[in-house]
This record gives C-alpha cells, sequence and structure tokens, in this order.
C-alpha cells in the first residue's frame, strides 16, 4: 500500500529554503505516531533536510544521484521498485515536492496535515482528486494554529 503523509498550508507550501517553515509539535508527533514501524521513502532534498535517518523505520531515499549513500538508508532511483515493495507493506511516502508528484497517482491513503494559515515557501504539494477518496478530518489547535488533520482514503468503486 502506499501512502503519502504531508502537511501543508492554506497555498499548499510543504517547504522554504530545504526546511520546513513551521514547527507544530501535534503534526509532528501525528506524523510519528502513523509512520513509526514502516518504511518511508524521501527524496535526497528531504534526507539533507532531516540529516538522518528517522528511527523505528525503514528509510529509502529516492535518488537519481548514482554515488550517493547514507549510512542507516537505502537507496533507490526507480518508481517500479517502490511500486512492488508497497505490494507487501506499507510505504509512506514523505517528501518532499518532485517525490510527491512521481507517486501521488498511486497513493491508496494520504494523511494530510492542513494547516490554516499562510507561510513563505518555494515547495508545494501536487494538486490531487479529492473527489477519489472519502476523507475523514478531525481539527485541532497547535498553540494558536489550526490544524486540519485529514485521511483521504481511495474509494475503491
Amino acid at each position: 500500500m502506499i501512502c503519502i503523509i504531508a502537511a501543508y498550508d492554506k497555498n499548499r507550501v510543504i517547504g522554504m529554503d530545504g526546511a520546513l517553515p513551521w514547527s507544530l509539535k501535534k503534526d509532528m508527533e501525528r506524523f510519528k505516531n502513523i509512520t513509526f514501524g514502516h518504511t518511508v521513502v524521501m527524496g535526497r532534498k528531504t534526507y539533507d533536510s532531516i540529516g538522518h535517518p528517522l528511527k523505528n523505520r525503514r528509510n529509502i531515499v529516492f535518488s537519481r544521484n548514482r554515488l550517493f549513500s547514507a549510512e542507516g538508508c537505502e537507496k533507490c532511483n526507480n518508481v517500479d521498485d517502490i511500486l512492488n515493495l508497497a505490494k507487501n507493506e506499507t510505504v509512506f511516502i514523505i517528501g518532499g515536492e518532485s517525490i510527491y508528484r512521481l507517486f501521488i497517482e498511486y497513493a491508496d491513503i494520504l494523511y494530510i496535515t492542513e494547516i490554516d494559515a499562510l507561510f513563505s515557501g518555494d515547495r508545494f504539494f501536487p494538486e490531487f482528486n479529492k473527489s477519489a477518496y472519502l476523507c475523514d478530518e478531525k481539527t485541532v489547535t497547535d498553540g494558536s494554529t489550526v490544524l486540519h488533520f485529514k485521511t483521504y482514503r481511495k474509494n475503491k468503486r
């Protein structure tokens, strides 16, 4: 199963200058709870922004750079390899923009945090066909920021 997990603001901003433009404890807790014990796939730039493999997860860095390596991570450069892996386990696509674009059409579930605020950004979450999914939503506050935790599950019509 392919799952995407992301947070974005009202303009779909997901990043600025290689980093998250916000620090939201409840969103990070949700991310950790959902991905814990699973495989996460990230682009090289996302890996660079984190700086280390995520604990208690199988980390795969998607990179076309044949020389790239990172201790504690596997490297992949083929969408089909990830899709084949997802036939036997739950795989979480965790960013960034270009990796989301590669996998959005294959997503069975999207775990989205919509941040009810505006941030400056240079990376954006791609549009997707929301009508192809059923959505559950929970609204929480993190300090003064309203977060909409949305789970989109693909319609099995």
